[in-house]
């Protein structure tokens, strides 16, 4: 299930409908071989924050996060992050969303980029692809200061999962290098 929370509608408005993201989802569970139920929660940052303090303690709002669950799991994404990343990215809010949901699915899958040595980037690349998708969340990181775009001088950095918010359940991409990208153009005007 797919779930729009009533503070970021405004997103559908955007092309992104929560039954194209339900479709997506599916076929991302498929490809990513993650067995059971996976519900998508598509909410605003205060939501994102306070489960992100909750299961990591990190006060601040993130882009996904995944919970898994013996079959299945929950991803929560950040509808105001997704739409910044979007923006800054030059895609739309639907493919952003796509990307979140499917890094979030491979984490379901057991996959963890901190450190599988790069094999969940390999998959994620292979199924992006597959799937017809702009640039990943590792992709983002791994490009910084190489091939980033112009409008985004500071690509999304990932940070390291820890043992401990493995057993939270809980692993996220970070938007750091969003906000930092975004107060430069601030001091620049």
């Amino acid at each position: 299930m797919v779930i729009f929370e009533k503070a970021v509608s405004a997103a559908s408005a955007s092309g992104a409908t929560p039954a194209q993201i339900q479709r997506f989802v599916r076929r991302a569970q498929a490809l990513a071989k993650v067995s059971g139920e996976v519900d998508v929660l598509v909410s605003g940052n205060q939501r994102l924050r306070q489960l992100n303090r909750r299961f990591r303690r990190k006060n601040k709002p993130t882009d996904v996060l995944s919970f898994p669950r013996p079959s299945g799991g929950d991803i929560a994404i950040s509808a105001q992050i997704a739409r910044d990343n979007a923006h800054l990215y030059g895609h739309s809010l639907a493919d952003e969303l796509k990307i979140l949901v499917l890094h979030g699915m491979l984490h379901l899958a057991g996959y963890d980029h901190e450190t599988d040595n790069g094999r969940m980037a390999r998959v994620e690349a292979r199924l992006r692809a597959r799937l017809k998708l702009p640039a990943s969340l590792i992709d983002r990181a791994h490009s910084r200061g190489r091939s980033a775009p112009a409008a985004a001088p500071a690509a999304m950095a990932t940070q390291k999962i820890t043992a401990s918010k493995r057993k939270t359940g809980a692993s996220r991409g970070s938007n750091a290098a969003l906000r930092k990208a975004a107060s430069r153009r601030r001091s620049a005007q």
